[in-house]
């Protein structure tokens, strides 16, 4: 156990000082989920008059816990284009070989993308207060949203570190993008999901995200909403994310 926590603090330090040093990986992680913001919030907000819409607090209260969630999940697959890095300079396969226990390697990671999405999640947070974000939240509630967007960012982190343990380069970058973000936008972003219609309907009510999203904003307005579906939806997400993480890793192992 000491030795899986060595290697992780080395990992999460050395990945931390790649990230904040190459803005390249922090800097988009940071613009996006603000270019949302600004988007969503601002230029739909006359969505909130919508009848049925219905949601303790306004649109931009309505719209930051999809941005929140969604800078969880870019936290998660910009830590993810950092492994693939680390493999094309060739430091991830010296860590293979110098690390005692190689699942160090992946709780490192882990760390690491937590930390750099509380960094963007802090960002985001301001701007939506100073944009006028009404928050009805109790501290336990808001708690439970950063718990939501925990789940959300570890789960990303761990399939983007499946990925770049498999594919080994940052060509794959798509491969890591391009699944989250469909699934982040088949959940209900603009309004609730009773008024979504036709076949986004079915799909939105299926997406374990449609959970989360539900539940980060039942936390945010105070009035908590399928927190604990939302919980074992993230329990599997993560679960089944480790597991993939795990055998990606196993199979760069191999090919050492």
């Amino acid at each position: 156990m000491r030795s899986d926590l060595a290697v992780a603090r080395a990992v999460a330090w050395r990945s931390l000082q790649h990230a904040f040093r190459n803005p390249a990986l922090l800097i988009p992680s940071i613009i996006f989920p603000l270019i949302f913001l600004v988007a969503f919030a601002g230029g739909l907000s006359a969505v909130r008059d919508v009848p049925g819409f219905h949601f303790h607090g306004n649109y931009t209260a309505f719209q930051f816990v999809f941005v929140f969630l969604q800078s969880a999940a870019f936290g998660g697959v910009f830590t993810g284009f950092g492994i693939a890095a680390d493999f094309e300079s060739g430091f991830a396969r010296r860590m293979l070989l110098a690390a005692p226990h190689r699942t160090g390697m992946l709780l490192g990671y882990a760390i690491a993308g937590i930390v750099r999405w509380a960094f963007t999640a802090t960002m985001v947070t301001i701007v939506a207060l100073l944009a006028g974000m009404t928050v009805y939240g109790s501290g336990v509630e808001l708690t439970g949203l950063i718990g939501v967007g925990l789940i959300v960012n570890v789960a990303s982190t761990l399939f983007g570190a499946g990925v770049a343990f498999r594919t080994k380069t940052l060509q794959a970058g798509p491969l890591m993008q391009v699944p989250i973000f469909v699934l982040l936008f088949l959940a209900p972003v603009y309004v609730p999901l009773s008024l979504l219609n036709g076949w986004i309907h079915t799909v939105a009510s299926y997406n374990p995200l449609t959970a989360l999203l539900t539940a980060g904003r039942g936390f945010l307005s105070g009035a908590p909403d399928k927190s604990a579906i939302a919980f074992a939806c993230g329990a599997g997400i993560v679960g089944l994310m480790a597991l993939y993480a795990v055998r990606g890793l196993r199979r760069a192992e191999r090919g050492l």
